[in-house]
């Protein structure tokens, strides 16, 4: 099949003929064509085929880049100079995109009357120097939000061969990150279907913040002697629909009550509704049933989650040491909502008052579970 040809100047020119005015594509298409007819059969792997095509391409991408960049800033300097009143300079515009760094020579002009700089290709183009693309910024936020930022370099030079500057990741993820807001971490809502239980779940665990500032006065200083590292809290919410697997997630490093309506804002995107039922889940810290209280009222229902009561009651297993069944036995007392038997079992074995907290294990458990009564009822029956 011919290749679709291109009229210029009233003249219809083959692909071949435009590639004769690119030599630099033109070499790297023949590459890409010793890739795919390999006729000295030096490429055996499909590995090694997919690595020289990804490689080509990108230098093409980049290829590609620079060539549109010139004739662009070409064209929009050609425009400048028809309106004359200018005075031409050239400088090297330089940025950053998912093929690598692309370089331009940027026409720039001062206007005689006012002396004000003009760039009609930085307008035009929506970029600035040194500027990363947004397909790149993207790439980067990705990864960014899921690893630490020193390897954000590392897996941009895996994917896309390309180096960026050290601070990049940082200072473009926490860029987007600001810029976002509560609508964008909201899904769409989606309609109720008929009365339907939602779960819902808040939890919260330690991070480590730095903060930096300066000194009193004028003086700047040197932010690294002002640095102080300390722990906050962040709440992650999760709600889910009962019938499907996938949840979805809100996190605040703010109160409570920030959590509670991520929470409730989260679960409205969902479809909940005055026909619906939620199903709160914790580990037993008091603000997360007091939240999921407040947010859903009588239509919600709270369960400390098995698991952490099953840590209490290993820690507490030390008041049956050689009772090979003991553990097993509580578990289903509980499962079966026979709570006051677990309670009984514990109640003889407390610590004294004395003893330090963190020394007294069975103490500790028997009043995480009587301190929240109601919290345990996993056989689901009615109150």
């Amino acid at each position: 099949m011919e290749m679709e040809a291109k009229i210029v100047g009233g003249k219809r020119e083959s692909v071949a003929e435009r590639l004769e005015r690119h030599p630099e594509l033109k070499a790297r298409m023949e590459r890409l064509l010793d890739v795919v007819e390999n006729a000295a059969d030096e490429v055996r792997l499909a590995d090694e085929a997919e690595r020289r095509a990804i490689e080509e391409l990108r230098q093409m991408g980049q290829e590609v880049m620079q060539g549109w960049g010139r004739k662009a800033s070409s064209k929009e300097a050609l425009e400048m100079e028809s309106k004359g009143g200018v005075v031409r300079h050239v400088k090297k515009l330089h940025w950053m995109c998912t093929f690598g760094e692309i370089t331009v020579d940027e026409q720039t002009y001062l206007r005689k009357e006012s002396g004000k700089l003009c760039r009609p290709f930085q307008r035009t183009a929506g970029i600035s120097c040194r500027a990363y693309s947004t397909r790149l910024q993207r790439v980067i936020t990705d990864f960014g939000a899921d690893i630490p930022f020193a390897r954000v370099l590392e897996k941009v030079q895996e994917h896309y061969g390309i180096t960026i500057a050290s601070g990049a990741a940082a200072t473009i993820t926490e860029h987007h990150a600001h810029r976002m807001t509560e609508a964008d971490m909201t899904p769409d809502k989606r309609p109720a279907q008929g009365a339907m239980t939602l779960i819902a779940e808040i939890d919260g665990s330690m991070i480590p913040m730095v903060q930096t500032g300066t000194t009193d006065g004028d003086d700047p200083t040197d932010r690294r002697k002002t640095r102080q590292v300390f722990w906050k809290e962040g709440k992650l919410s999760m709600i889910r629909r009962s019938d499907e697997i996938n949840p979805v997630f809100a996190v605040t490093l703010s109160d409570a009550a920030a959590a509670g309506a991520d929470l409730m804002r989260l679960a409205i995107a969902a479809g909940f509704d005055q026909r619906s039922r939620v199903h709160g889940l914790g580990d037993g810290a008091p603000w997360i049933e007091d939240q999921i209280e407040r947010q859903f009222g009588a239509q919600s229902a709270y369960l400390v989650d098995f698991y952490h009561v099953c840590d209490y009651l290993a820690a507490a297993k030390v008041c049956a040491a050689n009772d090979s069944g003991w553990m097993e036995q509580q578990k289903n007392y509980l499962k079966t909502d026979r709570l006051p038997l677990v309670t009984a079992a514990l109640a003889p074995f407390q610590e004294p008052e004395t003893v330090p907290s963190d020394q007294a294990p069975v103490r500790a458990c028997y009043r995480y579970l009587a301190n929240r009564p109601g919290q345990f009822n996993y056989l689901g029956k009615s109150s």
